[in-house]
């Protein structure tokens, strides 16, 4: 085995981030040789026109400002396929028609419970900025979605209804625009899947139909002479993502950001490694996990991807 000396940074006033991402991949720093190697990946990944690339993410991320950059990776048709939660659709749509706030980990929310605002993390979220939003939304979206020949959705085919109804600030209108299907495993968890439900309600001829979306990714997967994925954060769109994947005998690439740990034994702990041993990442495939966080971590390899030559 050849081992390469570490070398030390040399960044000044003139180096690029591309040239940065270079000295990182020599500088032996702890996550800093993941980070470098996750974004010389998502590069090659990229520009593989045979390659099928999955995108998956938690929905969380979509309520911050992060939401900017999914959106122009999206628009740029970067990936194919895209799998995310519920979360990820109720705060598209919260975000497009009213605005979140700024807030901090440490406000008391007794007190912002009593002033009617969510936390979630560091944002704050007034209560008709959410809820009501969504709802009004949603039963206006289902209701010009009716017809008399077919009424039964896929999560994908929702993710359409919203995109189409919604403008350029949203991620799911340029994968709606872009015809990238957008699957939602649990889409039940979350606002927009209870707002689906209660329409059911009064409209009995209304269904969804989650096996539909396997049909989608089995046509897509056992077709794909490569495929990868970019995972941001674990959870269902993580695990989701690596199962359809272990029928091709495992992802050819797969970059992996998260901020949890392996000692739980959790989906979201578990490194890309892991996956190898169950098929769905292949033995000899380009891959890495970075340990970071996405908010901090996203727009610096997205500056260099856009930057690459």
């Amino acid at each position: 085995m050849k081992l390469n000396n570490v070398k030390d940074l040399t960044i000044n006033q003139n180096t690029t981030i591309n040239e940065i991402f270079l000295e990182l991949s020599r500088s032996g720093g702890f996550q800093s040789k993941n980070l470098s190697d996750g974004f010389n990946i998502l590069s090659t990944m990229i520009d593989d026109k045979k390659c099928l690339r999955f995108f998956s993410f938690v929905g969380s991320i979509i309520s911050t400002g992060l939401r900017g950059i999914i959106k122009d990776m999206i628009k740029k048709k970067w990936c194919d396929v895209i799998i995310t939660t519920c979360g990820a659709l109720d705060h598209d749509i919260a975000r497009y028609y009213s605005s979140y706030k700024e807030g901090n980990f440490a406000l008391d929310d007794r007190e912002l419970a009593t002033k009617k605002i969510h936390r979630l993390g560091n944002i704050l979220i007034p209560f008709n900025n959410y809820g009501k939003t969504i709802e009004d939304k949603m039963q206006f979206f289902l209701s010009n979605s009716i017809c008399k020949d077919n009424n039964e959705f896929s999560t994908s085919d929702i993710s359409k209804i919203i995109g189409k109804n919604m403008g350029e600030e949203s991620f799911l209108y340029w994968a709606y625009k872009n015809n990238i299907p957008v699957i939602v495993p649990g889409i039940m968890d979350g606002a927009v899947g209870t707002q689906i439900w209660l329409f059911m309600q009064k409209n009995r001829n209304f269904k969804l139909n989650i096996t539909t979306d396997a049909d989608l990714l089995s046509g897509l997967v056992f077709k794909a002479k490569r495929s990868g994925a970019f995972m941001i954060g674990g959870g269902i769109s993580k695990h989701h993502t690596l199962w359809w994947n272990q029928y091709k005998n495992g992802l050819d690439y797969a970059v992996y950001i998260t901020t949890s740990e392996e000692f739980d034994g959790s989906s979201s702990g578990a490194v890309v490694d892991e996956a190898i041993s169950w098929g769905k990442v292949a033995r000899n495939a380009k891959q890495t996990t970075i340990h970071g966080e996405v908010t901090t971590i996203l727009p610096f390899i997205y500056s260099g991807l856009l930057n690459r030559t």
